[in-house]
């Protein structure tokens, strides 16, 4: 499984939680929840799984000094298109769609993290086992 996929997943998690569409978990509970009260239990038990899954192994691989940097550079980057005229800022559902990206970008790197290492410098991650 490649970077690409991760990242992907790691989108489509959040796109599912919430995005600027009526087309999500939130809006739905929010509309059709109470009728719908045991699949929404469970649609919210399999996305906390998603999210603990991806969120561990982001604190485990890059922790949350390296959260904040990959999000301080892609900010940077939002900053250098939005100077250079590529990018306007000024539509609010394009916004969440970049912070969206932002954050899937975060996890995908979170979850690939151990990968590029090992390519990197031939060292694999091991977990620490409690005796």
């Amino acid at each position: 499984m490649g970077f690409f996929t991760r990242w992907f997943f790691a989108f489509a998690l959040l796109a599912l939680t919430f995005n600027p569409t009526q087309y999500n978990y939130i809006n739905w509970v929010r509309d059709y929840g109470h009728m719908n009260l045991s699949i929404a239990v469970l649609l919210a038990l399999l996305l906390a799984i998603g999210y603990i899954i991806y969120l561990r192994a982001t604190l485990r691989s890059i922790g949350a000094a390296g959260m904040i940097l990959v999000l301080a550079v892609v900010g940077a980057l939002v900053w250098v298109l939005y100077d250079l005229g590529i990018l306007r800022l000024d539509n609010s559902s394009l916004n969440v769609w970049l912070g969206l990206g932002a954050l899937s970008l975060v996890l995908g790197i979170g979850l690939s993290w151990s990968h590029v290492r090992r390519a990197l410098s031939g060292q694999s991650d091991v977990d620490d086992i409690d005796d």
